[in-house]
């Protein structure tokens, strides 16, 4: 006997706009997730809290927390959304956008003052004999002039996040300062 293969039912779509939303061109937020404004706002102080408080100078704490970091506030700005159009809630989350994008910029130029710096130590030679070294960075001034503007640029447009930006970027110019003579705005800050 020949047994026949009753045709698949029509499968109905996953989602449907409701009420016309998408051809008014808004989108909903959907999610499975619940979490009370209460529970929100805890987390993203507590994720404010902790990247704050760390030491945004020690490259090894952030070679290993901010890869768990940026996972959590990928987590933060899902569950952030319904609450967003709360004052208190989108401004803190715009304080911690920007927090994370001042650290990530701190760091870049820490990175780069920590590979000059690098570069002047080895330029010395075998503990500054002279003996094996390798050739100088020819265009110091000018690293060391673009990196100052920067740390200038990042006070000027992030007043709030001084104590950070010092700690890592102006820290980061007295140490090439040790290697490399150069001017920048708090130099005296660091007994130059």
């Amino acid at each position: 006997p020949r047994l026949a293969l009753a045709a698949p039912p029509a499968a109905a779509p996953a989602w449907r706009p409701v009420g016309g939303a998408l051809a008014a061109g808004a989108r909903p937020y959907v999610s499975v997730m619940k979490h009370t404004r209460d529970e929100v706002l805890e987390r993203l102080d507590n994720f404010h809290a902790e990247v704050l408080s760390t030491n945004w100078a020690d490259y090894l704490n952030l070679v290993y927390d901010v890869p768990f970091w940026e996972a959590e506030l990928e987590k933060l700005t899902s569950i952030v959304q319904p609450y967003l159009h709360e004052p208190a809630v989108g401004e803190k989350f715009a304080k911690t956008q920007e927090m994370m994008d001042v650290l990530y910029q701190c760091e870049d130029v820490r990175d780069h003052l920590n590979e000059l710096a690098e570069l002047c130590t080895r330029a010395s030679g075998f503990m500054g004999t002279g003996y094996a070294a390798e050739e100088k960075v020819e265009n110091m001034d000018d690293n060391a002039k673009a990196c100052s503007e920067m740390y200038e640029a990042l006070l000027k447009k992030h007043p709030e996040f001084k104590p950070k930006i010092e700690q890592t970027v102006g820290h980061g110019l007295a140490v090439l300062r040790a290697k490399h003579k150069f001017k920048f705005g708090s130099m005296h800050r660091y007994f130059y």
